[in-house]
């Protein structure tokens, strides 16, 4: 039981930032970024700033409650498994917001529009 509690409160504590995150992105005026130290776009190259925010903030906080919900959903069938569930969404989810980043990316890219 406590081991479980403790890794509730780990999860949490790394979910959390991902689900703000996630909030702060949905609700920004200027292009977000994906890539830590690399700039985000600037507006002048987005098609739809208020649509690229919002569907890069919505990845991020189903990011966090993803992990979440892998966690709830392995408790019952032991802590092993309820790790193995987490992992499988930190390593999954990674790569499927890189792709879905990306495909973000050719969908708003001003340039591509253009053409």
């Amino acid at each position: 039981m406590a081991e479980t509690i403790f890794s509730a409160v780990v999860l949490l504590l790394c979910a959390s930032p991902l689900i703000i995150l996630g909030i702060v992105q949905y609700r920004s005026k200027e292009p977000v970024g994906f890539w830590a130290g690399k700039e985000p776009p600037r507006k002048e190259e987005i098609t739809d700033v208020r649509a690229y925010n919002r569907k890069h903030g919505l990845m991020w906080i189903l990011y966090g409650l993803g992990l979440i919900a892998c966690f709830v959903c392995g408790v019952p069938f032991g802590g092993l498994t309820a790790a193995y569930l987490c992992m499988a969404e930190v390593f999954g989810g990674l790569f499927g917001m890189i792709a879905y980043h990306n495909r973000l990316n050719r969908m708003y890219d001003r340039k591509r529009g253009d053409k």
